[in-house]
């Protein structure tokens, strides 16, 4: 099987290169509206100033950006025009922050989405204070799109309220499982319900946009969009139980995987509870668990291909071969390679 790295995809496929190139202008545009924003006044004492800093070159690279890439050419499928598309790819940029350091809040992580340099090592204050800033930043976009008369300001109001709006669903399902759940749900209804609240309505984002504030979208492209960003976010929503068996098992997080080993595979379940003594979240067990989960991988497998179709529906462009390598380089960047044998 052929995986690729992922910057190779971005070098053969015209859409996902010129796409990635205006990601990277968005990533810029957010860096450098942040350090306007994010500021303490001058007359602070030095052991008390907070200032916005530089991303790490990382996050200007393809695979840091892959998502938002694809995110990025479902506009150029919608015929919107340049300075739309960068608008909503801002915003995309700003969902990825609110998601983000959000999960840092509840996960007890340190992902880095937007840069603040503070006197202190603070990992909570330091993602409200993102948080606060990102909603800055979007105020000033919509303000300058309203100044430049790339859209309304009623347009500007919708988007404004709807980027709160749009997450709530996604943010009731993070709530129902704060304190761990008390029972496993049947795997159906964690596919069609939890995953659609947790990872598809997050990759259905950039579509908010178009599906707001566009006056005549072409309804079919959109629905193409639609199904293919959904399945794709699914398949690496399927990915991630694989490879957070341990954690959310710990945790009693929502987990497809830990669901069908409980409703269908109980002795493998039983064997899970056994290892609990010497268990840590960020233990790599899936290997132990090799028959109950390699239909989950291969589920996943083909949800991400499904969907990479889809898009290729729309225009993507994306050749099979390359499909087929992109969606294996998923399992590696999602660190569950080894279940890539699984496959075959």
């Amino acid at each position: 099987m052929l995986i690729l790295d992922i910057s190779r995809a971005f070098s053969v496929n015209k859409v996902l290169r010129a796409s990635f190139d205006e990601c990277r202008q968005c990533l810029s545009d957010v860096e450098k509206a942040g350090r306007e924003v994010v500021i303490s006044p001058s007359l602070t004492q030095k052991e008390f100033m907070i200032r916005a800093g530089s991303l790490p070159p990382e996050m200007y690279m393809p695979h840091r950006n892959f998502f938002s890439a694809l995110f990025q050419a479902v506009y150029g499928f919608l015929g919107i025009s340049p300075e739309r598309r960068m608008l909503y790819g801002r915003i995309n940029y700003l969902f990825r922050i609110w998601v983000t350091s959000a999960d840092n809040l509840l996960d007890g992580e340190d992902k880095v989405s937007f840069s603040v340099r503070m006197p202190v090592d603070s990992r909570v204050m330091r993602q409200v204070v993102v948080i606060m800033a990102a909603d800055r930043i979007l105020a000033r976009f919509l303000d300058d799109a309203v100044s430049g008369g790339i859209i309304t300001r009623e347009e500007a109001r919708i988007v404004s309220d709807g980027t709160l709006q749009v997450l709530l669903p996604s943010a009731a399902e993070e709530a129902s499982e704060e304190g761990g759940i008390e029972k496993r749900p049947p795997p159906g209804y964690v596919l069609d319900t939890i995953h659609q609240l947790k990872t598809g309505l997050l990759f259905h984002l950039p579509l908010f946009g178009p599906e707001k504030i566009e006056k005549a979208p072409d309804r079919r492209v959109l629905a193409e969009c639609r199904q293919g960003l959904g399945q794709f976010g699914l398949g690496c929503q399927l990915l991630d139980d694989i490879r957070d068996l341990a954690r959310d098992h710990l945790e009693r997080r929502q987990n497809y995987a830990l669901s069908l080993m409980v409703h269908q595979h109980p002795s493998a379940f039983r064997r899970l509870q056994a290892m609990e003594g010497g268990l840590s979240v960020e233990q790599p067990i899936f290997s132990e668990f090799q028959d109950e989960l390699a239909p989950v991988a291969r589920m996943g497998y083909g949800y991400m291909l499904d969907g990479l179709r889809h898009l290729n529906e729309c225009g993507l462009g994306l050749k099979e071969e390359y499909a087929r390598a992109v969606v294996l380089w998923m399992f590696k960047a999602l660190d569950v390679e080894r279940s890539v044998r699984w496959l075959e």
